[in-house]
C-alpha cells in the first residue's frame, strides 16, 4: 500500500463502516482490475540486498524512488522526511516499499489484461533503466532466496516499525512475512452484496489452487527448504487473528456486515493523526469508534482510520471497496500477468463464476482449511473432495479460459485475453510448478549454488 488514506470525516456507527465498503459497488460495465506485484532488489556484483541509503558508494532504495520520480513525474510520498513511495496521476498507479525493501507496483485500475501487461512492461523498463546505473537488479519470487532476516534491510516507514514490534507477540513468522516475502495479487470489483459474497466464497475456496499454481519459493537462505511456497507456509503462523480462510464467509446470511464484524474484532496496529503514527497495537477498533481508546483519550474514528485498519487485515482474500486475491507467490513477468488472467476469467464472467461455485460449494470449512494447510508443501498434489489440485486445475483453467473468451477483449492484433493463461496451462501439462522446476535446476544444473537464479530470473 503506497499511501495511507487521508479522510478525517468522523464515523460513529457500524452502519457507516458497512456503507463505506458497499460504496465500492459498480455495474459490470465499470469493472476494472488492478494488479500489484513486489520484487526483491539486489546488487548484481555480490547478490546482496539493497539498503535504503545504499552501500559502498552504490545507490539504494531512496535513489531508486528519486530516479523513478524524475523519470515519471509522479508525486513523492514522504514519511518523516524520507521518500517511501510515489503516487501516479489521479486514478493511476503507485510505487511503494514493503518492510525489507521489496519494490512494489500498485497498478492502476485498467479495463483489460492487455492493459495490465503493457503497464507491467512499461514499469519494468522504467525501473531497470533507473536501477542500472546503481548496479541493481530485481528478482521476483515468493520468498527471499538467499538473505537471512538479519541481512535484510529495514525501510524507514512508520507503520512498519509498529508492525515489527507487534508481530512476535502473535506468531513466529510475522517478521519473515514482512521482510522476506513477495506476492502478486489482483484487485477486482463487485456489483452488489450478493455478487461480492459469491466472488468472496469462490475465491477463498480456490485460493489454495492459486497458491499451488503460482508456487515459487522453494529456497531459504540459499538452500532448498522442502516446500513449494514457503511464503504461504509463513502465513500459517503470522497472526491468526487477521489472516486465514475466513470460514464465516460461507455462513448463511454472509454480508458486508459479516465482514465488518470480523474486522472490528481484529486488533489494531496504529492510529494516524497528521504525519504521526500512534502505536495502539492490540487495541480494539470498537473502542476507537466509541471514543474510548485508552491510548488516545477522546479521539473518535474517522474514515481514514477505517480504511487504514482494513489495509492491515491479511486474509487469503481481503475485502475493502474491492476484493483482493492474496494467495500467490510473485514470479517472472509471464506469471505476474497470469495471476489477473486466472481470476478475471473466473470472477468477471457469470457462467464461469457459477460453474466455479458448483465445483466448491460442497466443500466443508475443515476440508478447505486442510487444503490450505497442505498446499505449501504438496502443491498440486494436495487433495480435496477425492481429487488432486492438478485434476481440479485443468477444470478450473478451462472455466477461466471460457470466461476470458466470452469477455472478448481484443488487443491491436485481434488476440483475446486467453493467451495470458498459457504459463498455467504449461505447469499443469508438465506436471511441475515453477518451484519444482527451480528445485530441480538447483540440484542438477546449478550444483547446489543459488547464484545462477539471480541471473536467470532477473527481471
Amino acid at each position: 500500500m503506497a499511501r495511507d488514506v487521508s479522510d478525517s470525516t468522523p464515523i460513529g456507527s457500524k452502519d457507516e463502516l458497512t456503507s463505506w465498503i458497499a460504496a465500492g459497488e459498480k455495474p459490470a460495465s465499470a469493472f476494472r482490475m488492478g494488479t500489484e506485484h513486489e520484487k526483491f532488489p539486489f546488487y548484481a556484483h555480490d547478490l546482496s540486498p539493497v539498503p535504503y541509503e545504499g552501500r559502498d558508494g552504490r545507490g539504494g532504495i531512496r535513489h531508486l524512488l528519486e530516479g523513478m520520480q524524475e523519470r515519471l513525474g509522479w508525486e513523492p510520498i514522504v514519511d518523516d522526511g524520507n521518500i517511501i513511495g510515489l503516487a501516479g496521476p489521479e486514478g493511476g498507479g503507485a510505487i511503494s516499499l514493503e518492510p525489507g525493501g521489496q519494490f512494489e507496483l500498485s497498478g492502476a485500475p485498467v479495463e483489460t489484461l492487455h492493459d495490465t501487461a503493457d503497464e507491467l512492461a512499461n514499469h519494468l523498463a522504467d525501473v531497470k533503466a533507473v536501477a542500472a546505473p546503481h548496479g541493481i537488479g530485481f528478482v521476483a519470487l515468493g520468498h527471499s532466496p538467499l538473505w537471512t532476516r538479519a541481512q535484510t534491510p529495514v525501510m524507514p516507514k512508520g507503520r512498519y516499525k509498529i508492525m515489527a514490534n507487534y508481530m512476535p507477540k502473535v506468531g513466529t513468522r510475522g517478521l519473515d512475512m514482512m521482510f522476506r516475502t513477495c506476492t502478486v495479487q489482483v484487485n477486482l470489483d463487485f456489483a452488489t452484496e450478493a455478487d461480492m459474497v459469491r466472488k468472496l466464497r469462490v475465491s477463498l475456496a480456490l485460493q489454495p489452487l492459486a497458491t499451488a499454481l503460482f508456487a515459487a519459493s522453494p529456497f531459504t537462505e540459499g538452500k532448498l527448504n522442502g516446500l513449494q511456497s514457503v511464503r504461504s507456509e509463513v502465513w500459517l503462523d503470522t497472526d491468526k487473528a487477521r489472516s486465514g480462510m475466513l470460514a464465516f464467509a460461507f455462513d448463511e446470511g454472509m454480508s458486508y456486515e459479516g465482514y465488518v464484524d470480523w474486522a472490528l474484532d481484529v486488533p489494531m496496529y496504529f492510529v494516524k493523526r497528521g504525519a504521526v503514527y500512534h502505536d495502539v497495537a492490540g487495541a480494539s477498533f470498537r473502542d476507537l469508534l466509541a471514543g474510548k481508546l485508552a491510548q488516545l483519550p477522546g479521539e473518535r474514528a474517522t474514515i481514514s482510520d477505517w480504511a487504514n485498519h482494513l489495509s492491515t487485515l491479511f486474509p487469503e482474500v481481503r475485502l475493502k471497496r474491492f476484493l483482493e486475491m492474496r494467495g500467490a507467490d510473485a514470479g517472472p513477468p509471464e506469471m505476474l500477468n497470469a495471476l489477473p488472467a486466472f481470476w478475471v476469467g473466473l470472477l468477471y464472467d457469470q457462467v464461469a463464476l457459477d460453474a466455479a461455485w458448483d465445483l466448491v460449494k460442497g466443500w466443508s470449512a475443515d476440508e478447505r482449511q486442510a487444503l490450505r494447510d497442505a498446499v505449501p508443501k504438496a502443491g498440486l498434489e494436495a487433495r480435496i473432495g477425492g481429487r488432486s489440485l492438478r485434476d481440479l486445475a485443468r477444470e478450473v483453467l478451462a472455466l477461466a479460459r471460457g470466461g476470458l473468451a466470452r469477455r472478448a477483449r481484443l488487443d491491436g492484433a485481434g488476440r483475446d485475453e486467453t493467451g495470458f493463461l498459457a504459463p498455467l496451462d504449461a505447469i499443469v501439462a508438465q506436471d511441475r510448478t515453477l518451484a519444482q522446476s527451480l528445485a530441480l535446476r538447483f540440484q542438477r544444473e546449478w550444483a547446489g549454488e543459488i547464484s545462477p537464479l539471480f541471473t536467470e530470473l532477473k527481471l
